[in-house]
């Protein structure tokens, strides 16, 4: 097995990013005055959570994250389609 830059520490810089992102989307999220603001902060949070598992999954080298992944992307999407709607029905 040869050793590449994304083995060590570039991997866990990048979780430590994704670690970052996600507490400032919770803090949006609680600090949002709008519905629209909690909504990416719920998208960004979701987000990350996906990003960091397929950082697992390259760090592992397991395929099932990437079925993980697949699945939580497709899933957050609809997701957002479903708040961008109700967020226009709010403000309309």
């Amino acid at each position: 097995m040869t050793t590449t830059l994304l083995d060590g520490p570039v991997i866990d810089l990048a979780l430590l990013g994704l670690a970052l992102a996600f507490l400032l989307g919770m803090l949006r999220g609680v600090l949002g005055p709008l519905v629209a603001d909690r909504a990416i902060a719920a998208d960004v949070c979701f987000f990350s959570v996906v990003a960091s598992f397929a950082l697992l999954a390259l760090r592992s080298g397991s395929e099932a994250f990437i079925d993980v992944v697949l699945i939580a992307s497709l899933l957050g999407f609809l997701a957002t389609v479903a708040l961008a709607a109700l967020v226009t029905a709010r403000s309309a």
